[in-house]
């Protein structure tokens, strides 16, 4: 079976330096795959590159179509899209503004946006209730939950997630991953790049660890936690 987001021997370079080293890696359809490491591992560019914001050599296919020479937009439009990890959210915006926004890159009537509108309200309550307030009022947990509604309002088949946890309080955290793991039952498959492993792992299906740049572990993600190795590293022996 095709892979629906597949990456091959990925290279990406800062000026001089590579960052990252020959990655590979498999998304299949209705799954979540994590991705964890330290600091500085590449974790970060590799989504980015993944998206098309950073150049890379190697192979990106989507849906069994290569892409790696796409835009952003096209990338989006075809259904991949990134949340990165500063959110990048329009502070003086309104919430229902930072929202459309999301679907612009969607041909598609007005009717459409305003029923994947309803959607996305209907999943985030909250959002509903504050649509009228600017972005920059929201709580930390309020302003993950708009950057994943506007996401959603690109109709995305695959949803890659940088450190959707980052300065979240643990309650949240764990809302915050509830709904990851909900918006597989509505048919998007998650890349997940997690600092939380432990919450990584327990959220996904199959995990890849980044070292250097490089895969250093890739399994099941319930092995991969009872993975020795892994275990000391990441989870710390706790």
């Amino acid at each position: 079976m095709t892979a629906l987001l597949a990456i091959e021997d990925l290279h990406v370079c800062y000026g001089k330096v590579e960052a990252v080293h020959g990655v590979s890696l498999h998304l299949d359809a209705g799954q979540i795959v994590s991705v964890i490491g330290p600091n500085g591992a590449g974790k970060s560019t590799l989504l980015s590159a993944a998206i098309g914001l950073l150049p890379s050599q190697g192979r990106i296919l989507f849906d069994g179509q290569e892409i790696g020479r796409l835009g952003v937009e096209d990338r989006v439009e075809r259904g991949l899209c990134l949340v990165p990890e500063t959110r990048e959210l329009f502070g003086e915006m309104s919430v229902l503004d930072n929202l459309q926004l999301g679907a612009y890159v969607r041909r598609e009537s007005k009717a459409d946006r305003r029923r994947q509108l309803e959607l996305v309200y209907a999943r985030f309550p909250r959002l509903a209730e504050r649509r009228t307030q600017r972005a920059e009022t929201l709580s930390g947990g309020e302003r993950q939950m708009l950057a994943l509604g506007r996401a959603l309002m690109s109709r995305p088949r695959v949803l890659m997630l940088d450190e959707p946890s980052l300065g979240l309080a643990p309650l949240i955290v764990d809302e915050i991953l509830a709904i990851v793991r909900g918006l597989r039952e509505d048919g998007v498959s998650i890349l997940l790049v997690e600092q939380n492993a432990l919450a990584a792992l327990e959220s996904s299906d199959y995990g890849y660890v980044l070292e250097s740049g490089e895969v250093a572990v890739e399994g099941r993600s319930d092995v991969l936690k009872s993975d020795e190795r892994v275990f000391e590293s990441y989870l710390g022996g706790v």
